[in-house]
């Protein structure tokens, strides 16, 4: 069929480059082997970029391997360490909490502090807040690469078989993970070096560091054993996604090489995808539905987009809303969405993960994107693409990979598949022919709940073609009893004063007070009072008892206790002050990501708020803790944040906590030594005020800091 080219550099991609082989690997237990094979021939470089990685993955399951590491992690450090002069270098989204649950725990100490120093893991978080790091790439010596939709991970590693019993998809032997349909491509000769341009830029904008570019190697030594090679000499173009973030310009290549391919289909558009709830590319099909002429156009998608509260509540929602938009603009019945069924695996259903577009015979693209409005806009996302351009091998060889694909879900072999779709003229009558009672592909018939519609009002929370705060995503779907702790906080302060008021009743009527000697802890606090340097050794020890995370707070109660309320509130302003800043300096030393490595998962809420860099925001921490005090001064070291910001906020937040802290010791300690009525009375309103005082400041600060 005569077509006309739809690569256009600079338009809706990024380079079109010479691939020497191409083959395009269907589902993980192919993919993990050819990984494991390239690793192992690196000699100079190695990249990766992920969403996500997980140390302890096996590549190869099912055979003897005694002699090797077959361990991701095991295996690239004794990789890196046969070789002397590679260097190897991961970059890994830092993810959001949202998916802290279903991530490995300290990646950074597996990945980093326990391997060999040429192995160079860090984590990226370079992006947009509500956006992420969604490319899967791995570029070996800048002459083999891979990229598709498949990370190395956790519950990616499946066969085509798909069988929910395989007991080599066991994770860590603890369950079953759902059968994982993904594809990817390997590439090699320039189509790979400039994949490894794309992950050097990457690591440049996330670390700092520059990382040169490997001389060109000839590549079949790298090439894996296994991996029949689909396609020889043929142009690869790389599509992109990038935002808008830190001055780097905002490239859609994604969006406009789907619009452009949807706008160009003569025949037919196979489509698979994990999700399908972007507006832009809907709104395409939706046109060219409409036409009395257009073309056929399939869906592959999972039954459901996932088993995570997310999806379940948010992504398929959406998805039903722009099927259905199809559905009524398919006029001329050109329309099908199936989704792959499996008798008696109703529990667990197929993980539709792959991305691809087959337009016709004429051009196919693999990669990471989705089709959401995120991996059109925010996400970072990489996609390659072979256009025949009118060379029949290249039809060829696209449309065999998509019968392969057909054949899988099937059921039947490739060339069933190849003679079916001849013989009708037709993607949906082939496909409709070979239908069956056993494994097969259904239409997709999703249900849309009863809560759906209040959901749907707030896309852009879910899959946004914008930067939003993360903070409102919390906000919708997390209720406000769980979302804010002040109940917990106020039940706290009311058991405190609970216990101090039952300690001052306990001294008043019970022969407690006969067991402690004030004299004698007068005279123990007058001889620390009068030691030389009293006030250097106090603060040296709030210094080391902040660094080993001792409670702040307890140190504070404790000073104010020995030494009175006066001297002891001196003492503990400038022993927290002094460690506050002990701690901001070490923070600023050590950077980022050794702080990230210290601080865990806390790190993700704490820079949200220290991303506005405001004296109020500081001042508003202080007050209103959303982490352990050391952790907090870490990251504020390792951010932007100013020391003279960092000194004078935490001053002006720490003051009134130390001021409420000194009169409530003030009156505790008077209720302990005279506990008669008017001194307890006194002690509960002092409580009373403190609350209240406290209430409206914290009320103020955070109506000054929404404004």
């Amino acid at each position: 069929m005569e077509t006309h080219k739809i690569l256009s550099p600079g338009h809706n991609c990024w380079k079109i480059e010479k691939a020497e082989r191409v083959a395009f690997l269907i589902d993980g237990a192919d993919y993990f082997q050819a990984i494991f094979q390239t690793i192992s021939r690196a000699k100079n470089s190695a990249l990766i970029l992920s969403w996500d990685i997980y140390s302890q993955l096996q590549l190869i399951r099912g055979k003897t391997q005694d002699e090797l590491k077959n361990k991701l992690s095991d295996h690239i450090n004794s990789v890196v360490k046969k070789h002397k002069n590679l260097q190897f270098y991961i970059l890994n989204w830092d993810f959001a909490m949202i998916f802290a649950t279903d991530r490995e725990w300290l990646p950074i100490y597996k990945l980093d502090w326990t391997t060999h120093p040429r192995l160079h893991f860090y984590l990226d978080d370079k992006h947009p807040i509500g956006a992420c790091h969604h490319q899967k790439i791995v570029v070996i010596d800048d002459s083999v690469a891979f990229c598709g939709g498949l990370d190395l991970t956790k519950g990616r590693w499946d066969t085509p078989e798909h069988r929910a019993d395989n007991p080599l998809r066991l994770t860590e032997g603890v369950s079953y993970k759902q059968p994982h349909h993904d594809v990817q491509m390997a590439v090699s000769g320039n189509a790979a070096a400039a994949l490894g341009d794309l992950a050097r830029e990457r690591w440049l904008r996330a670390t700092g560091y520059k990382i040169s570019r490997t001389n060109s190697q000839e590549s079949t030594p790298l090439w894996p054993d296994d991996l029949p090679v689909d396609i020889e000499n043929v142009e690869v173009g790389i599509v992109r996604t990038e935002p808008n973030f830190n001055g780097n310009n905002e490239v859609r290549e994604v969006e406009q090489l789907y619009l452009d391919t949807i706008a160009a289909a003569q025949y037919s558009l196979y489509i698979e995808n994990q999700y399908f709830t972007s507006q832009s590319v809907g709104d395409a099909l939706v046109k060219r539905l409409k036409e009395t002429n257009g073309p056929e156009v399939v869906i592959v998608l999972p039954l459901n987009t996932g088993d995570g509260w997310l999806a379940e509540k948010a992504m398929d929602m959406l998805r039903v809303h722009l099927l259905k938009k199809l559905r009524d603009a398919d006029h001329h019945n050109r329309l099908r969405i199936y989704f792959p069924h499996i008798p008696g695996q109703d529990d667990h259903p197929i993980t539709v993960h792959a991305k691809i577009m087959v337009m016709d015979n004429c051009l196919l693209r693999i990669g990471s994107a989705n089709i959401s409005n995120r991996s059109m806009s925010i996400d970072t996302e990489c996609d390659l693409v072979l256009e025949s351009c009118n060379e029949q091998r290249v039809e060829e060889a696209i449309s065999y990979f998509r019968s392969r694909l057909l054949s899988e879900h099937l059921n039947v072999s490739p060339q069933k598949v190849a003679d079916s779709l001849e013989q009708h003229s037709s993607l949906i009558g082939g496909i409709e022919n070979l239908l069956s009672s056993g494994r097969t592909l259904k239409e997709l018939e999703p249900n849309l709940p009863e809560y759906a519609d209040n959901l749907l009002t707030d896309s852009q929370l879910v899959d946004p073609e914008y930067p939003i705060d993360a903070e409102l995503l919390l906000q919708k779907f997390v209720s406000e009893e769980e979302r804010n702790p002040t109940v917990q906080r106020i039940v706290l302060w009311l058991s405190l004063l609970g216990l101090l008021l039952a300690l001052a009743a306990a001294f008043r009527w019970t022969p407690l007070n006969e067991w402690f000697d004030l004299e004698i802890i007068n005279q123990f606090v007058n001889y620390l009072d009068q030691l030389p340097a009293t006030p250097l050794w106090v603060t040296g020890a709030f210094t080391i008892a902040t660094m080993i995370m001792f409670p702040v707070t307890i140190l504070i109660i404790a000073t104010i206790l020995i030494f009175g309320p006066w001297i002891g509130f001196l003492y503990s302003l400038s022993g927290t002050l002094a460690s506050a800043i002990a701690s901001y300096c070490i923070g600023n030393i050590l950077g980022r990501n050794v702080v990230r490595k210290m601080a865990g998962s806390m790190i993700n809420r704490i820079s949200r708020k220290l991303a506005k860099k405001s004296l109020l925001t500081i001042i508003i921490i202080r007050i209103v803790p959303i982490a352990p005090f050391t952790i907090i001064n870490l990251v504020a070291g390792a951010s932007h944040i100013t020391l003279r910001d960092f000194v004078l906020g935490s001053l002006i937040g720490i003051l009134p906590g130390l001021i409420a802290i000194s009169l409530l010791a003030d009156r505790v300690v008077t209720s302990i030594q005279s506990p008669d009525f008017n001194t307890i009375m006194t002690l509960i309103a002092t409580v009373i005020v403190i609350a209240f005082s406290a209430y409206k400041f914290i009320g103020w600060l955070l109506s000054k800091e929404d404004k």
